[in-house]
């Protein structure tokens, strides 16, 4: 197993319980998808598993996380980075000020390879995602929405990441864009073999995609189930906070 999290619990400002005993897995080639509704904990365990909950006075106080076998809670959110766990935030965070292409070499920057390689992994990053190489000498800032979602998920790429971690990637874009990158997304898994766990509230982009799904609902796991299963139940009770 990739990914292991074991009835992880999470507490901000030492009061707030965001996570109340989470335990997913991940399979390595695997795209899982967790859903739920706005506040149920979804990012909290992206946060937890990629060691970012220090920025925000958060902590996991029960529980492990297993990456290839061995403890990440704990780690310091460089250290999770260099064992090849990269997570694109919600939000589009870019260095707006940069290049498409600048923002994708600093991607590279915790990687040790030479810039024969770095060329190489560009040329990849841009059969994926060929608008950005139309706009690879464009300021980042510039860009739209749906291309500045683009370049995260590619800048991310170039971290070489064995797992992917994805937090809302659909959010603030038009549907035909939100489209464009989920079918990047399943391209990037099945011919790159880059694992993926997703964080998405659309459920209609993420199922087709997905080979197993997680559902949460106020902290805690409402619901497991493979993407095939999960297509016949009704899962919006779940995002109403009544699943069991």
């Amino acid at each position: 197993m990739l990914l292991e999290v074991k009835n992880v619990e999470v507490l901000y400002n030492n009061i707030i319980l965001a996570l109340k005993g989470v335990s997913l897995e991940v399979s390595e080639g695997n795209i899982v998808t967790i859903l739920g509704a706005n506040g149920a904990g979804k990012t909290t365990i992206l946060k937890a598993i990629s060691g970012i909950l220090i920025l925000e006075n958060g902590r996991v106080t029960k529980g492990e996380i297993l990456f290839e076998g061995r403890r990440m809670d704990g780690k310091d959110p460089a250290e999770i980075a260099r064992s090849k766990i990269s997570l694109v935030m919600e939000g589009r965070e870019l260095f707006r000020t940069l290049t498409v292409e600048e923002n994708l070499r600093v991607g590279t920057l915790i990687r040790k390879g030479d810039k024969k390689e770095i060329r190489r992994d560009l040329e990849i990053i841009f059969q994926y995602f060929p608008r950005l190489e139309e706009r690879k000498k464009q300021i980042a800032g510039t860009l739209s929405g749906g291309e500045q979602q683009m370049l995260v998920i590619a800048r991310a790429l170039m971290t070489r990441p064995k797992l992917l971690l994805l937090d809302e990637p659909s959010l603030g874009l038009a549907p035909l864009i939100a489209e464009t990158v989920f079918t990047e997304v399943k391209k990037i898994n099945e011919n790159l073999g880059t694992t993926i766990l997703l964080v998405e509230q659309n459920a209609s982009l993420s199922l087709p995609i997905s080979q197993f799904v997680y559902v949460i609902t106020n902290g805690l796991v409402a619901l497991k189930s493979t993407a095939e299963e999960i297509k016949g139940k009704e899962i919006s009770k779940y995002y109403l906070g009544m699943g069991s």
